[in-house]
């Protein structure tokens, strides 16, 4: 018996030096005491004060994409099919109201060919349904199934883009969530800490597709030059890009004959980072490709050398430098930056670029001295709380409720700590939850201790009393548990952000409970029961 309890002795403080490992660390001062608690606790931005936005994004601009490249692909393959046309133009969504109204128009198609145009449709086309307009004029339009889809779709990418992008900063308690679980395209970012959002708005607004073209001529004056240089007709396969010299924001004084299709594309790349330059206080941001963009890449330099290549950055020029020898995986983005706006574009390079641009709906920030009142108010409920709790319990079950009260500490502690080693955000909703946690304690050790009584009553000796008291009301204590935990279950599968902290914060309570609640409180029973001197009366 007495080995046994040594066991149960050791375990239950190793748990406890864990806990508070996981909550203060190993501080050597009082200042590192503080600095561990601000470390490893994450508040939440009701309690630490912050900024939340409001995002909605764009859904009309990852319609309109869709239906530029299919329309792009239906010209190819009604020319391989040999089905004429005088036309083909997407019908853009102006509005995110109309954003499945978007459709692909093609005109001037000859009614004998009408036939090979619908099989074509059906067969590479399956996420358009074609509708004649008139006896040449045809509109596809998307079908609701792939345009829900779409639009899922695209609110998923954007949501996990911008959540990499405002991690990426340091802002590990930085949540972002969609506002409302419907078909609604709103979502709300919250950055406890962050009093000033404008460099977080500029990142999140900030797409920074990168792509690498072959250039074909260039540079020109202007748009109008690189066509009169031409013939006024662009050469098959090339497009135009750049800025006019007159604009302020163009790093290039003109404009590029490129390819229509880049060697390289923002989704090939693998990794991103700021770099120190050559040159004094300058910075570059350098590149690393994926494995099969390297390839080409490769293959590609070394088939061109002392050709140039154009870098293209949100549709503008950086720089065309000449290739001088065979490049494989890596690159560099050279250009008048600081060493932020280096740190930026790699992270935005590191993120990808978002499905659809965004439009800032809300902002509010939450004062630091809201969020300290919060603390503050919540701290004090709960202290006022535990308080109450420990003087009943010493009042009805007299010496026993100290058992009650060291596992209701034990309790907290281990909340705590897990919150620490998961690195969940406290909110307030969150501290509601521990209340109420100390509440199902107290419930379980009543149940626990009335049982125990009503074995006394019977006329059974101490120590078999108290362990069928722990053992009838096991079985209760489970029950009352579980039915909780599968409502926590649901309130965090349906349930905005703050609903989530408190089911979180809730079911971690209520399985520390369980060890409290069993496992500690009996071994405090049976480590006062089997002292030397025998016990003759229960203090309860």
């Amino acid at each position: 018996m007495k080995r046994n309890l040594r066991f149960k002795f050791i375990f239950i403080v190793v748990v406890i030096l864990v806990c508070i490992y996981g909550i203060i660390g190993i501080p050597r001062s009082k200042a590192e005491l503080i600095a561990n608690w601000q470390k490893n606790i994450h508040l939440g931005l009701d309690l630490r004060g912050g900024t939340y936005l409001v995002v909605q994004v764009q859904q009309q601009d990852a319609f309109n994409a869709q239906a530029g490249t299919d329309a792009e692909r239906l010209k190819e393959a009604a020319r391989k099919a040999g089905v004429q046309y005088a036309d083909v133009e997407v019908d853009e969504a102006k509005s995110l109201k109309d954003a499945k109204n978007v459709a692909i128009v093609i005109r001037g198609v000859p009614s004998t060919q009408a036939g090979t145009l619908r099989g074509l449709v059906n067969d590479q086309f399956t996420t358009w349904l074609l509708t004649p307009v008139n006896a040449t004029d045809y509109k596809l339009t998307m079908r609701p199934t792939e345009a829900l889809a779409l639009w899922q779709r695209t609110l998923a990418l954007s949501k996990n883009t911008i959540d990499k992008k405002v991690n990426a900063l340091g802002l590990s308690e930085a949540t972002v969530q969609q506002r409302r679980e419907d078909a609604d395209s709103e979502l709300l970012v919250q950055m406890p800490g962050v009093d000033d959002p404008g460099r977080v708005k500029q990142i999140l607004q900030t797409a920074a597709v990168l792509e690498l073209y072959d250039v074909k001529g260039g540079p020109f004056a202007s748009r109008e030059d690189a066509l009169a240089q031409n013939g006024g007709v662009l050469p098959a396969g090339t497009r135009l890009i750049g800025a006019p010299s007159t604009d302020p924001n163009a790093r290039t004084g003109g404009v590029y004959l490129v390819a229509r299709t880049p060697v390289v594309r923002g989704p090939d790349i693998r990794d991103a980072r700021a770099e120190q330059g050559q040159m004094s206080n300058s910075w570059e941001t350098g590149f690393v490709l994926s494995q099969d963009a390297a390839k080409r890449f490769s293959a590609y330099t070394g088939a061109n050398i002392g050709q140039r290549l154009a870098i293209v950055l949100d549709g503008k020029v950086l720089s065309a430098p000449r290739i001088d020898a065979q490049i494989s995986d890596q690159g560099r983005i050279t250009g008048s930056f600081t060493q932020q706006e280096a740190s930026d574009l790699a992270l935005n390079l590191r993120a990808g670029s978002l499905p659809a641009s965004v439009k800032y709906e809300q902002e509010d920030t939450v004062g630091a001295s809201l969020g300290a009142d919060s603390i503050h108010n919540g701290f004090a409920a709960g202290i006022a709380g535990v308080l109450a709790v420990v003087v009943a319990m010493l009042i009805y079950y007299k010496k026993s409720g100290w058992n009650a009260t060291l596992a209701l500490v034990l309790n907290a502690i281990i909340l705590i700590a897990c919150l620490s080693y998961f690195d969940a955000v406290l909110t307030l909703p969150g501290i509601a939850g521990i209340i109420l946690t100390i509440g199902m304690a107290v419930d379980s050790n009543v149940l626990i201790f009335e049982r125990i009584r009503e074995e006394l009553r019977t006329g059974k000796a101490i120590i078999p009393a108290v362990d069928a008291g722990f053992g009838k009301a096991l079985l209760t204590i489970i029950d009352t548990h579980v039915t909780t935990v599968v409502s926590c279950a649901i309130l965090f599968l349906f349930g905005s952000g703050p609903v989530k902290g408190f089911a979180v914060t809730l079911v971690i309570g209520l399985v520390a409970n369980v060890f409290t609640a069993v496992f500690v409180s009996k071994f405090i029973f049976d480590w006062e029961l089997s002292r030397p001197k025998p016990v003759t009366a229960l203090s309860i």
